[in-house]
C-alpha cells in the first residue's frame, strides 16, 4: 500500500503527462523509472488511462453519428479527388499518345485545360489543409470540455477566420455559443453535483485524513482511500471546467460555491445534542470537519479564484470557535476520567491533522489545557472514593508476613526499609496496615493517569513535570487529607486504630520522596531542578498524624471521664477506706493495658498521651471534689479521696509510657497532691504564712480552691455535730475554720485589689 506521500507524487506526475507538450515529457517520465514505487504508479497510470478511454468512448457514442457524417463527406472528397487524378493521368497519357497524330494546336489546348484542373486541385487541397484544424476541433469540444473550453477562443478568433468563408465554417461559429453556453449548464450541474457528493462524503474524507496522521495500517484504511482518490478526482475535473469562464461566468461560479458551502459549514459546525455520551459522537463531529476542510485546502491549491487564502481563513476562524465552544459545553457534561482521557488524544489528532493542512490549532491546545483542570478534578473525585473504600476496608493491623515472597510483593508495591526487621525471621508483622501500600499505590495510579493526559500536547518535560507535581499535591492535601480525617473522625473508631493510623501516616510520611523520585524518573526533570514544585506529602500527613493525636487524647479523656461517672463517694464518711475505690482500679487498669499498645507509637506521641491523660484525670478529680452538687466533705471522705490519688500516684511513678526524666509524670497530680496534702495536714499556719513565696511548700494551692472546699467541711461540721457546741475540740476547730475562712478572704480580697 503505498503511503500518502507517494499517491501525492504520483498524482503530481500524472498531471504534468497529460498537460506537459510531448517534447518536454523526458524529466517527467525519468523521475516515474527513478522512483522507488514504479509498478504501482504504472498500476495508477493504467487506471488513468482507462478512466480516460471511457470518457472518450461516451463522448464519441453520443456525438459519433455527427462525426460519421463528417468523415463521409471528407471520404467523398478524397475519393472524387482520386478520380481526378486518374482522369488527369488519363488525359495526360492520351495526351501524349495523340500529339503525335494531331496538330499542335489542338495539343496546347488540351494542355491548357489539364493545368486549369491542375490549378483547381491544388487550390482544393489548400483549402482542405485550412480546414482540418477547425474539424480537429470540433472534435475536440465533442469528446472533452476541459479542452474545448480551453481552445474555444482560439477556434473562433483563428481558426475559422483562417479556413474561410465557407457553409460550414459559418454554421460553427453561430453555433459556438450555443456550445459555450450548453458547456457552462453543464458545468454547473457537475457543480451542483460535486458539492452534494462532498456534503455526503465530508465524513470519509475526514476519516481518512485522520488515519493518514495517525499511521494506522489497516484492510479499511486500504478500502477507503481509492474512493477518495476518486472523489479528487472528480473534483478536479469540474473545477478545471468551471475556472475556464471569463466573461462573467466565473463570479456565478464562485459565488454559488461560497454560498452552498458555508450553508454546509454551518451544517457541519452544529454538533449533536447527545455528542458528549460517547467518544463516537465527537469522532464523527470531527471527522466531518477535517474533511470539510481538507476539501477546501485542496481546492485552494489545485485552483485559481474559486477560492482563495482570506476565505478559508475565514471559515476556519468561524469553525475554531464554534468547535472550541461545542467541545467545552459538552465535556463539561463529561464525568469519567477515562471518556476525557479519550477525548484529549482525539482533539489531539484533530488539531495534529488541520495543522498538518496549513491551519493554526493553538487555541485548540489552550483549551485541552483548560480541560486538564477538569480532568484533574474528575481524578480527584475518583481518587476520594478508592481512598474512602480502602480505609473503610482496612483492619487496622500490622500486616503479618509468613514468608519471603509475601515480604517481595508488599515491598514492590511500598518502598520499606527496616534492618532489625531484616533480621527477625518468618512469620513477622510489618508495622503498618494493609491501607499503607494501598495508597501509596494509588498515589502512583493518580501521577500516571495526570501523565497520561500530558502526553502529545507540545508541552515541555519541565511543564509536565510541573502539572503532574501541582496534582499530585492537591490530590494529597485536599483529597487524601479529607480521607483521613474522615477516617480519624468516625465514630466507631477506637484507640488501637488512631495509634495504627498514626504509625501508618507516618511511614507514608517518609515515603514522600520516593514519590518525587518517580515523577522526576517519568518525567525525566531532576527533583532538584530550579524552581521545581515541591511535594505537600510530608504536611499532609503531619496534619493527619496530629489530627489522630489530639483525636487519642480526646478519646482517653472521655473514657477516663466514663470511669469517673461511675464514682460514688460517701462524702459524709467518718471514716476513709484503706484501698482504692473500685472505679479507680479498674480505670488504672484500662491505662495501662492502653499505653502498653502504645510501644509502637513514637516517643513523644506516646508521652504526651499519657500526660494528657493523667492531667485530664488530675483536673476532673479535683472537679469532682468542688462539684456544687456536693455541698458537705467529711474528713472521711477525704481521706478516702486522697487514698483514690496516691493510687494515681503510684500508676504515674510506675512509668507507663517509658521516656519520661524523673517524677515528671507525677507533676499533672501535683495540684491535687498539694491541696490534700494541706486539709489533712490542717497545715493552714504555713500556708498563710508563706503563700506568694516562690518556695512556697503550697504553691500549686489557690486560695479560691481552698476557701470552695473549706466551706463544705465548716457545713459538715456544723450540721453533722449536733452536740459538737458541747465539746470543746469541735468548738476549737469550728473557730479554727472559722478563722481560716476569714483570713482566706481577706487574702483573696487583697490579692484581687
Amino acid at each position: 500500500m503505498a503511503s500518502a506521500e507517494t499517491a501525492a507524487e504520483h498524482e503530481r506526475i500524472l498531471r504534468e503527462i497529460e498537460s506537459t507538450d510531448t517534447n518536454c515529457i523526458g524529466p517527467t517520465l525519468r523521475s516515474v523509472y527513478d522512483g522507488q514505487e514504479h509498478g504501482l504508479f504504472m498500476d495508477k497510470l493504467e487506471g488513468r488511462i482507462r478512466n480516460h478511454d471511457r470518457e472518450i468512448e461516451k463522448m464519441c457514442n453520443h456525438h459519433f453519428q455527427g462525426f460519421v457524417d463528417s468523415i463521409t463527406e471528407l471520404l467523398k472528397v478524397r475519393g472524387e479527388a482520386q478520380k481526378l487524378k486518374c482522369q488527369v493521368t488519363e488525359t495526360n497519357q492520351k495526351l501524349q499518345n495523340d500529339g503525335k497524330e494531331v496538330c499542335l494546336l489542338t495539343s496546347m489546348d488540351e494542355l491548357r485545360q489539364c493545368r486549369l484542373q491542375q490549378r483547381n486541385i491544388a487550390t482544393t487541397i489548400d483549402k482542405l489543409t485550412h480546414c482540418l484544424p477547425g474539424t480537429n476541433i470540433i472534435l475536440c469540444i465533442l469528446i472533452q470540455y476541459y479542452p474545448a473550453l480551453r481552445t474555444l477562443e482560439h477556434l473562433e478568433e483563428s481558426c475559422l477566420p483562417q479556413a474561410g468563408s465557407y457553409r460550414f465554417c459559418t454554421i460553427m461559429a453561430e453555433n459556438i455559443p450555443r456550445l459555450r453556453t450548453h458547456i457552462r449548464d453543464v458545468s454547473m450541474s457537475d457543480l451542483k453535483d460535486f458539492l452534494e457528493s462532498i456534503r455526503k462524503h465530508s465524513d470519509k474524507i475526514g476519516e481518512t485524513a485522520m488515519k493518514q496522521v495517525c499511521v494506522l495500517v489497516c484492510s479499511e484504511f486500504d478500502s477507503i482511500i481509492p474512493k477518495h482518490e476518486l472523489l479528487v478526482t472528480e473534483q478536479n475535473e469540474v473545477f478545471r471546467m468551471c475556472i475556464c469562464f471569463t466573461q462573467g461566468a466565473r463570479d456565478t461560479f464562485e459565488n454559488y460555491y461560497r454560498k452552498q458551502r458555508r450553508k454546509q459549514a454551518r451544517l457541519v459546525l452544529q454538533p449533536h445534542s447527545n455528542m458528549h455520551e460517547t467518544l463516537e459522537g465527537y469522532r464523527h463531529y470531527f471527522n466531518q470537519i477535517v474533511g470539510f476542510f481538507v476539501v477546501e485546502d485542496h481546492i485552494l491549491h489545485t485552483t485559481q479564484g474559486l477560492v482563495n487564502r482570506a476565505y478559508v481563513e475565514e471559515l476556519w476562524e468561524l469553525a475554531l470557535s464554534k468547535t472550541i465552544a461545542a467541545l467545552r459545553t459538552h465535556s463539561s457534561y463529561c464525568t469519567d476520567p477515562d471518556l476525557i482521557l479519550d477525548l484529549k488524544n482525539l482533539i489531539v489528532l484533530f488539531a495534529d491533522t488541520l495543522q498538518g493542512y496549513g491551519f493554526p490549532v493553538n487555541q485548540l491546545f489552550d483549551m485541552l489545557l483548560e480541560m486538564r483542570d477538569q480532568y484533574g478534578e474528575i481524578l480527584l473525585k475518583k481518587w476520594n472514593q478508592s481512598f474512602r473504600q480502602i480505609l473503610d476496608q482496612d483492619n487496622y493491623s500490622p500486616i503479618p508476613v509468613a514468608s519471603p515472597e509475601e515480604y517481595q510483593r508488599i515491598a514492590c508495591q511500598f518502598p520499606f526499609q527496616d534492618p532489625e526487621l531484616d533480621k527477625i525471621p518468618f512469620p513477622k508483622k510489618l508495622p503498618f496496615s494493609e491501607f499503607v501500600p494501598k495508597v501509596y499505590s494509588q498515589l502512583k495510579e493518580f501521577i500516571y493517569a495526570c501523565l497520561k493526559y500530558s502526553e502529545d500536547l507540545h508541552l515541555s518535560s519541565t511543564e509536565i513535570d510541573d502539572m503532574i507535581r501541582k496534582s499530585t499535591n492537591l490530590l494529597l492535601t485536599r483529597t487524601l487529607s479529607h480521607c483521613l480525617q474522615y477516617a480519624i473522625k468516625k465514630k466507631n473508631v477506637g484507640l488501637a486504630e488512631l495509634v495504627q493510623i498514626i504509625i501508618n501516616t507516618t511511614h507514608l510520611e517518609q515515603s514522600c520522596h520516593y514519590l518525587e523520585e518517580f515523577i522526576s524518573n517519568i518525567t525525566n526533570v531532576p527533583p532538584d531542578t530550579i524552581n521545581a514544585t515541591k511535594l505537600y506529602g510530608t504536611s499532609t500527613f503531619k496534619d493527619a498524624r496530629h489530627a489522630a493525636e489530639e483525636e487519642i487524647y480526646t478519646n482517653l479523656n472521655q473514657k477516663i471521664d466514663q470511669f469517673l461517672q461511675l464514682a460514688d463517694y460517701d462524702w459524709t464518711a467518718a471514716q476513709g477506706g484503706a484501698q482504692a475505690s473500685d472505679y479507680l482500679s479498674d480505670l488504672i487498669a484500662f491505662l495501662c493495658s492502653t499505653f502498653a499498645v502504645f510501644t509502637h507509637l513514637p516517643g513523644k506521641v506516646a508521652q504526651t498521651a499519657c500526660m494528657s491523660a493523667c492531667k485530664h484525670l488530675s483536673t476532673s478529680l479535683l472537679q469532682l471534689l468542688l462539684e456544687a452538687d456536693v455541698r458537705q466533705v467529711s474528713m472521711g471522705a477525704l481521706q478516702q479521696f486522697n487514698v483514690d490519688v496516691k493510687e494515681c500516684e503510684r500508676f504515674a511513678r510506675a512509668g507507663p509510657v517509658p521516656g519520661f526524666q524523673g517524677d515528671t509524670l507525677l507533676l499533672a497530680f501535683i495540684d491535687l497532691r498539694q491541696l490534700l496534702d494541706l486539709f489533712t495536714q490542717w497545715d493552714w499556719s504555713t500556708y498563710l504564712a508563706d503563700y506568694g513565696r516562690p518556695t512556697c511548700k503550697y504553691l500549686r494551692v489557690n486560695p479560691h480552691t481552698a476557701l470552695a472546699l473549706l466551706e463544705k467541711m465548716k457545713d459538715t461540721s456544723r450540721k453533722n455535730n449536733m452536740f459538737a457546741q458541747f465539746r470543746k475540740n469541735e468548738r476549737d476547730k469550728q473557730k479554727l475554720i472559722d478563722t481560716v475562712v476569714k483570713q482566706l478572704r481577706n487574702l483573696i480580697a487583697t490579692n484581687q485589689a
